[in-house]
């Protein structure tokens, strides 16, 4: 992706490899859905949402993979489940060639509004 300063998600979607777009806007409907409250924004040049002026959640489309940033903190089940899609510190990556587990990423947006509660920062803002 050579583009950079996008003003807008769907802009940012847009550029992404074709064949993630599918996955992307599915990521993003459920994201939504989770977070009703949240805006989106343009966050280190990927798609995300912020919720009560913090950063939530952010997104990116990939030749291959979508990926959610961060993975938030969860019971010792929530943590299990993550592990499989965990890849490097801090991110969850669904493989295109999967349907996306919409039921798990509704617990990622629930868990990651409850870290935004419970901290003082405003990181990614």
């Amino acid at each position: 992706m050579a583009k950079t300063n996008f003003q807008s998600v769907d802009e940012y979607i847009a550029a992404c490899p074709k064949q993630s777009h599918k996955h992307l806007k599915a990521l993003r409907a459920a994201i939504k859905k989770a977070a009703p409250g949240a805006k989106e924004k343009i966050s280190y040049q990927i798609g995300g949402f912020e919720l009560d002026g913090k950063s939530l959640l952010g997104f990116a489309g990939w030749a291959k993979h979508v990926s959610i940033y961060p993975i938030p903190s969860g019971t010792e089940a929530f943590n299990k489940e993550a592990s499989k899609y965990a890849a490097g510190k801090g991110t969850l990556k669904f493989s295109l060639d999967q349907p996306l587990p919409l039921d798990f990423i509704s617990k990622v947006v629930k868990y990651r509004i409850q870290d935004l509660k419970q901290s003082k920062t405003t990181y990614g803002k």
